[in-house]
């Protein structure tokens, strides 16, 4: 078991005090426990999730939530854009109760069309950090993951890159691979960039790495990082959790893909705002037949249990600061220190990021 250090080394998460860890610690396991006292709770035995997760380790984290409550989980599972449409269809008539998704612009898409409504919940707000829930509750993050930049070991020096912005700099011209423009984890990228620093900065750095690429963007996440190792390009952004795959794979050129593209946590100097971070959350729908039971779905994603679901199964780090998790990925990973701004400025300036990425050619 190690610690999940990189949490620590978020300030707000220091002044996090034990007292407020038990008291946590105490209501998740009343939430998780059918008693008397909550007869409503107790008549409720099912709960209908819709997700666009598509993890086989999630199969684990929902039986056991079967398994601690007697809830029956019944599961659609499909992209992002067709469970919104289905939702949008159902309307007041849907029978979904919570909408699970990866990233916190697409937890925004859903939240635009007033699909969730908010839950009041005193474990989760003590559990999850304000940066990484919505400020009223429509939705709270469970993991989190990074978005980091890869470089080829052999071609690049250690230390001639270190932030996001040196993507831009014409020194790497016809050097670095992306992925689209119009992905939501590009687009959540830029926003972050709009929230911090205005659009005519972002834009500027847009067209600069447009002007460094290596050749027009394609491909996933995964397609980056093996594009640094064969050489097609000498950097590249992907999420952290798509490396670690490759680095536990059990087949050798996975491996081996890993062992050739260097992991870089951009902006990490004293004084600057860190490594963006995105999450993977969950909100109650508007008309969720089992509302209480959704509830108690989202508190028990926040207990310990769950947490290392999310981290030992797909890479992800646990949203919750004090969980310790046994996947040996995170040791090689290292310590960095992550941007704290609010995940939901990503949604907000989401529209922008997109017109951005048009203007600059990054289709």
């Amino acid at each position: 078991m190690i610690m999940i250090r990189v949490s620590f080394h978020n300030p707000a998460y220091r002044e996090m005090h034990v007292t407020t860890q038990r008291i946590a610690s105490t209501l998740l396991t009343a939430a998780l426990t059918l008693g008397s006292a909550h007869p409503a709770l107790a008549q409720e035995r099912q709960l209908n999730l819709y997700s666009s997760r598509h993890y086989e380790t999630d199969e684990a984290l929902y039986a056991n939530f079967t398994r601690h409550t007697g809830v029956r989980i019944n599961r659609i599972e499909a992209g992002e854009d067709p469970l919104i449409e289905r939702i949008r269809n159902e309307g007041a008539r849907s029978p979904a109760d919570v909408l699970i998704t990866v990233d916190a612009g697409r937890l925004w898409r859903a939240e635009e069309l007033g699909f969730f409504q908010p839950v009041k919940s005193a474990l989760l707000d003590a559990r999850i950090p304000a940066n990484l829930r919505h400020p009223q509750g429509l939705w709270f993050g469970f993991s989190t993951r990074a978005r980091v930049i890869y470089a080829d070991k052999a071609r690049v020096a250690p230390g001639a890159v270190s932030r996001y912005e040196d993507l831009a700099d014409p020194r790497w011209k016809g050097k670095v691979c992306a992925r689209s423009g119009g992905h939501v984890y590009n687009l959540s990228l830029l926003a972050g960039m709009i929230a911090r620093s205005g659009e005519q900065s972002a834009e500027a750095w847009a067209r600069g790495v447009v002007a460094n690429f290596a050749r027009s963007p394609k491909g996933g996440d995964t397609d980056q990082i093996a594009a640094v190792a064969s050489g097609e390009c000498e950097l590249a952004l992907a999420n952290t959790y798509y490396y670690a795959r490759l680095a536990r794979s059990a087949k050798p050129q996975d491996r081996a893909i890993a062992a050739k593209a260097g992991l870089i946590y951009p902006n990490q100097a004293p004084g600057d705002r860190g490594t963006h971070v995105n999450i993977s959350g969950a909100g109650v729908l508007k008309h969720a037949p089992n509302r209480d039971t959704a509830i108690r779905f989202l508190e028990y994603l926040a207990s310990d249990e769950a947490q290392r679901y999310f981290a030992d199964g797909n890479n992800e780090w646990p949203a919750v600061a004090t969980v310790k998790v046994a996947n040996p990925v995170f040791a090689a990973l290292g310590e960095f220190r992550q941007d704290t701004q609010a995940v939901a400025a990503y949604g907000r300036h989401q529209p922008a990021a997109q017109r951005i990425f048009d203007r600059a050619g990054w289709k």
